[in-house]
């Protein structure tokens, strides 16, 4: 009986000494954010809470269904920002910080402070912590600091060269070219962002690994076994990037105890980070391999490593850890930008705004880009360091971006004409800037410009109308979708695109 009036007791402790460590860090936080001289929201659950983060919207929904809106159900969840837009900046100021038990976050939201930072690399360090999340592999420009970060970069650089676009241009327009056609034959599209993802994964095959494959649409898709298939490996891994984060990359198919789903990707993982790397090493130290000849990353970064001086290459698990970065950015990234481009375009233009006559040098499919990811970057926060106040280690500071993109004052609603315009320094961050700006820019450029060309140059695309809508009815109810159906999942995104669907036909 004692015995288990003690379990009992020690199931009690535990639970009450978990809340009062808690408010003990979130009462110190509050008293450090008094001091520091901006206004701030007190949240009880720290943005890094690894079961607020599995949970995600859940509780903060029930709980304002419970008890209303407060600074938890407004600010604890991830993707917060793309709903908030500018609220949280006008009510609270330019600068504004939020207390959690775990750090205190910093939300900056002027262009000066923005280029501020970007532009002094070392007095505003990234925070490696939070970089771990990409480091499943090994280490990566995405997960390191310092001389590790500038030596990865200038490997990575090296790399990614001018005579890859060429390779991005040919093929972004054949698998373009395939998936037109495959949208031609049916009378509704539902799966266009499942095929955008298709058409991404096959570009990355090509230009990083010269591996080509026919474009397969969502209902045409053959499967083989991830361990027999490159394309399938990479596509189950960049498919389980969460449970890969979680789980880490080393857990074994041999443990009969996990999901199959699990086990298979494991599978891919020795496939696609071991085997395909270590035959390409052999290739490049025989000289079989010639990175100008056939354009593959993979190549031109065993090649950059092999070649480098002692103690500046790669090591194999920062091989590994690059290759993972790179095709998830690339990949995930350019499917939801796509997907958000697409329907954006489908709410907004009629069929004859989009004759390319009418646009020389392709200027309205780059300026297509640059307004989706203004208005949609796929990651909303930067997180750094911060010197511009005076605050103290474990501060967190996150540039506004989704404020900074839209706020009035740097942006003009009003323009009733299409006009590319050259926005204020520190107002538009796309690919981030300075000397952490993105590595592959211009790769995602040609890659989008050309897809979106090829698409649009003989081809018109409408919303599918619902029962008796009208034209303009149909539109708006596309751009409804995309203000009030957006979220994070790992990155922003339409949650729910195939609920709009489309149909495409010959000019």
């Amino acid at each position: 009986m004692a015995s288990s009036l003690s379990v009992h007791l020690d199931y009690l402790l535990l639970p009450v000494a978990v809340a009062l460590q808690t408010a003990q860090h979130l009462y110190r936080n509050y008293c450090i954010a008094r001091k520091i001289g901006v206004r701030f929201h007190v949240t009880p659950i720290s943005h890094l809470n690894h079961f607020l983060m599995l949970v995600d919207r859940a509780v903060p929904r029930h709980v304002n269904r419970a008890s209303g809106e407060s600074t938890f159900t407004r600010y604890n969840w991830m993707g917060w920002e793309l709903p908030d837009t500018s609220s949280s900046h006008h009510e609270l100021g330019d600068a504004f910080m939020l207390v959690t038990p775990g750090r205190n976050w910093l939300y900056p939201g002027h262009p000066n402070v923005m280029v501020d930072v970007v532009r002094r690399r070392d007095d505003f360090p990234r925070c490696v912590e939070l970089g771990q999340v990409l480091h499943v592999f090994g280490p990566s420009v995405g997960s390191v600091e310092g001389h590790r970060w500038a030596n990865q970069r200038k490997i990575m650089m090296s790399s990614f060269n001018e005579r890859y676009n060429e390779t991005v241009w040919s093929e972004s327009i054949s698998q373009a070219n395939d998936m037109i056609r495959y949208w031609l034959a049916r009378s509704s599209i539902r799966t266009a962002a499942d095929d955008a993802r298709t058409l991404s994964l096959d570009i990355l095959c090509k230009v990083g690994f010269g591996k080509s494959f026919s474009f397969e649409g969502s209902e045409e898709a053959s499967y083989a076994k991830p361990s027999e298939s490159y394309k399938q490996s990479l596509q189950l891994i960049l498919e389980n990037c969460i449970i890969i984060f979680s789980m880490g990359p080393r857990f074994s198919t041999g443990m009969p105890w996990f999901p199959q789903k699990w086990r298979k990707v494991g599978e891919a993982l020795r496939k696609f980070m071991t085997d395909m790397y270590e035959a390409e090493k052999k290739r490049v130290s025989a000289g079989t391999s010639s990175a100008a000849s056939n354009g593959k990353f993979l190549s031109s970064l065993a090649k950059a490593s092999i070649d480098a001086k002692d103690g500046e290459g790669l090591t194999e698990q920062e091989i590994y850890g690059n290759i993972f970065v790179i095709n998830f950015a690339g990949h995930d990234t350019s499917t939801h930008v796509f997907t958000f481009a697409l329907k954006l375009v489908l709410g907004n233009s009629s069929p004859d705004q989009w004759d390319s006559r009418l646009f020389p040098r392709l200027k309205r499919c780059v300026a297509v880009l640059y307004e989706t990811i203004r208005l949609y970057t796929p990651v909303p926060t930067l997180i750094v360091g911060d010197k511009t106040l005076v605050l103290p280690p474990n501060t967190m500071m996150c540039l506004a971006y989704s404020y900074l993109q839209t706020d009035p004052r740097w942006w003009d609603a009003s323009l009733s004409d299409e006009e590319f315009i050259k926005p204020r320094r520190g107002t538009f961050a796309g690919w981030s800037e300075g000397t952490r700006d993105c590595p592959v820019r211009k790769f995602s450029r040609v890659e989008f410009v050309a897809t979106v060309a090829s698409r649009f140059r003989d081809y018109t695309v409408a919303p599918v109308p619902f029962k008796s809508e009208t034209d303009e009815v149909s539109r708006k109810r596309v751009l409804d979708l995309i203000k009030n159906d957006s979220g994070m999942a790992f990155l922003q995104q339409m949650l729910h695109p195939e609920r709009a669907p489309l149909v495409w036909s010959k000019r």
